[in-house]
């Protein structure tokens, strides 16, 4: 296929992608399920496991071999733009008073999942092909512990200002432990990473890498005075111009240390300077990345699943036990870490809630180890399935919740000092709109 015949077959899989994706919004929105979980399952139903299954020749003719890297290329973007956005609305002053919470329970969180994680797949190696060939054993196991143990940090963010959660105690101490425990998951990812290639170098890196980026934000938020006052003098394309170079610049450094580059526009969007006019390029951007190319991304993770593998008794048991062990010990560990650091049991349960919901970053995670060979393509799609599950679970049970103790929200009251920062509002306006 030559370039100009790719480029046109691009634009025809975008056009298939978004009325795909819109059109499982509108089936699940009775059912009180985000379009984050619509996309999610929409990228599923693109792939082998329905369109291909149904209709092969049409999922190749739209989808062939050759437009993969570019909808993955084009998802990253969406990715980055997301997560700044998600980091610009983010309030640091609001982390302070649930420090000692969030850290608990990020704490617990990690450490149940991964090591319930691993002992599953420890257990269950001679009954199902969970290592590639040549992939160590032991190597395979933490890797499905790690990612078990990922809170999706993108899809919680989204979830909650969906629902309009930003100034709660529980979307506050969810936000700050979510951070925390994925940026420890993808330190752990990196070493895993390192084991696989035989080699401490990638593990380094990340926690050397990570150290210099706290030292170079920090010094981003000491002088955003002088800094706000520099971005005042652009007019609004210049303004995004500079945004969206030093959004690139932080996703690539992020990238190449292995932390992704999600954490590099997220952290950047923390450290941004605000003003109204950076609340107005921050919304001029948020559109394109929540309607067009985010769902470019689950279409690319959904096209590497195949639930038809499923079929196989002994996986889909693994699968069964792998979904329990995520929910179990992220839900459970979360939900106790929140009791026991002092949150009231509405709170704790809401935390457990959130805290539960893997679905991007475990895409993302997955997506990694497949790309290293880490991970076979059956184990892949068993993770998919976690993935999937474990967010799907969140907005049903955070509106059961609400149902049983009348609204733990109005019970609870807003966060101090959380009234709303940069573009939080137009941000929620537009993903409610996504």
């Amino acid at each position: 296929m030559s370039t100009t015949e790719l480029g046109t077959a691009f634009l025809l899989a975008v056009v298939v992608i978004l009325v795909v994706c819109r059109g499982v919004t509108l089936l699940l929105k009775p059912l009180g399920q985000p379009p984050v979980v619509a996309e999610m399952i929409a990228g599923v139903l693109l792939g082998p496991s329905v369109l291909g299954l149904l209709l092969p020749s049409v999922e190749h003719h739209v989808f062939p071999a050759e437009m993969r890297p570019m909808l993955y290329v084009t998802g990253q973007l969406g990715l980055t733009l997301f997560m700044f956005q998600a980091g610009y609305e983010f309030r640091m002053d609001r982390i302070k008073p649930v420090a000692r919470s969030a850290a608990m329970i990020s704490a617990a969180g990690s450490a149940l999942p991964l090591a319930l994680g691993a002992g599953v797949t420890w257990a269950m190696n001679n009954s199902v092909h969970t290592s590639p060939p040549g992939v160590p054993l032991h190597v395979t196991v933490l890797f499905v512990g790690v990612t078990l143990a990922i809170t999706a940090f993108p899809m919680l963010a989204r979830i909650i200002t969906e629902n309009n959660l930003t100034h709660t105690s529980f979307g506050t101490v969810s936000l700050a432990a979510g951070a925390i425990d994925d940026v420890v998951a993808w330190i752990l990812l990196a070493g895993v990473v390192s084991m696989a290639r035989g080699t401490a170098g990638t593990a380094v890196l990340a926690v050397c890498g990570a150290a210099g980026m706290v030292v170079v934000l920090s010094l981003v938020v000491r002088f955003r005075g002088p800094l706000t006052r520099g971005i005042e003098r652009l007019n609004h394309e210049q303004l995004l111009l500079v945004m969206l170079l030093a959004l690139c610049l932080a996703a690539w450094y992020t990238d190449r240390i292995g932390l992704y580059a999600v954490f590099g526009a997220f952290s950047l969007g923390v450290a941004f300077p605000r003003s109204a006019k950076v609340d107005r390029a921050v919304e001029a951007t948020a559109p394109l990345s929540r309607t067009l190319l985010l769902p470019l991304f689950f279409t690319y993770s959904g096209l590497n699943t195949d639930t038809g593998l499923l079929g196989q008794s002994a996986l889909l048991l693994f699968a069964l036990a792998c979904t329990a062990a995520a929910v179990a010990g992220k839900f459970g560990a979360c939900w106790a870490a929140a009791r026991w650091s002092g949150q009231s049991p509405a709170v704790a349960l809401r935390i457990g809630t959130l805290m539960n919901a893997r679905g991007l970053m475990q895409l993302i995670a997955i997506n990694v180890g497949l790309s290293e060979g880490i991970v076979s393509s059956s184990m892949f799609t068993v993770l998919v399935l976690v993935a999937v599950v474990t967010t799907t679970m969140a907005t049903p049970l955070l509106r059961l919740w609400d149902r049983l103790d009348g609204g733990v929200r109005e019970a609870e009251g807003p966060v101090p000092d959380a009234e709303p920062v940069g573009a939080a509002a137009g941000l929620g306006g537009a993903a409610g709109a996504a």
